[in-house]
């Protein structure tokens, strides 16, 4: 069966988007930071996003600006199978994308059984929310952000019923980030 990861930025405050849904605060560059976004561009998976982040993706990952700015990354982006949830959503305009319109919850099991690489969550907070209430994802890895945003949405927003996580890992960056690997607890 194939894994479902999400990788997702908070500030230091828990919140992945700001009070106007900003994310810029989340993108501080150096060296290192940079190898290890490039290094994860370059693997074989599968990409899952909500609407309104995938809007954004698809709207810069394809364009000159992007292949200008993050080669690796852009060329990664755009080659990789992709998922799109949206109810409203016809047909997606990035290539290889797929649109997924039934219930989220029974689309991404099918995913999950059906052949194929590992699928990753970028962003998309409220599919994220709901695939871990439905018991759905299989890794967690937060990117704490070293700034404090006040206001915002949190990452789990929507969530009724605990749920217990087993840290994996930890890896501190250059920059002030720190990324944390969790598992749910069993």
């Amino acid at each position: 069966m194939r894994k479902l990861i999400a990788f997702e930025h908070v500030s230091l405050d828990g919140y992945f988007v700001d009070a106007n849904g900003d994310m810029s605060w989340a993108h501080k560059q150096d060296p290192e930071w940079d190898e290890f976004s490039a290094s994860n561009a370059k693997g074989d998976g599968m990409l899952l996003f909500g609407r309104v982040t995938y809007d954004m993706m698809a709207s810069f990952w394809p364009t000159p600006a992007a292949m200008q700015m993050m080669p690796t990354v852009a060329e990664g982006m755009n080659r990789m199978p992709k998922a799109v949830a949206s109810r409203t959503m016809d047909k997606a305009a990035w290539q290889n994308t797929t649109v997924l319109k039934g219930d989220l919850a029974t689309e991404v099991r099918k995913l999950k059984e059906s052949p194929g690489p590992d699928i990753a969550i970028l962003g998309s907070g409220s599919i994220v929310s709901q695939l871990a209430q439905a018991g759905l994802i299989d890794e967690l890895q937060v990117v704490v952000n070293p700034v404090v945003l006040g206001k915002g949405r949190t990452l789990f927003e929507g969530v009724k019923d605990k749920i217990g996580l087993t840290r994996t890992e930890a890896r501190t960056f250059g920059n002030g980030n720190v990324v944390l690997k969790y598992e749910p607890a069993r």
